[in-house]
């Protein structure tokens, strides 16, 4: 099972990103996909999750009304569209394939795609 994560990069202050993962060797809509993010220093928290069939999606509070995931089962491949990015957003980011749709803990998860940094600068 493979996931790779691409669209991280360094965006100012108010500006927007959208991060992609693309998933092999599983069946794909059997999972929910989740975005976790970590910063330095600090653990791996949960930012996004949508259920195997795209149809619901959950947040974050840090993250709600700006961020919005959604999945594209056809292509094997989550997004992350992130609007109004804060200094606060810089961090590693991670898609994950998790079995369990409203868990939020990273603990468990089935399977971690390689992060993708975001910088955000004031």
């Amino acid at each position: 099972v493979q996931l790779q994560a691409s669209g991280g990069g360094l965006v100012q202050a108010g500006g927007s990103l959208r991060l992609s993962c693309a998933a092999s060797g599983l069946t794909f809509s059997n999972y929910a996909l989740k975005w976790f993010r970590q910063a330095p220093g600090k653990e791996r928290g949960f930012v996004a999750a949508v259920s195997g069939s795209g149809s619901t999606t959950f947040y974050a509070e840090s993250v709600k009304g700006r961020f919005t995931i959604s999945r594209d089962n056809a292509k094997n491949t989550v997004y992350l569209q992130m609007n109004s990015l804060k200094p606060e957003d810089t961090a590693v980011y991670y898609c994950a394939a998790d079995r369990y749709f409203l868990k939020t803990s990273s603990g468990g998860v089935d399977y971690w795609g390689k992060g993708t940094l975001v910088t955000v600068s004031s």
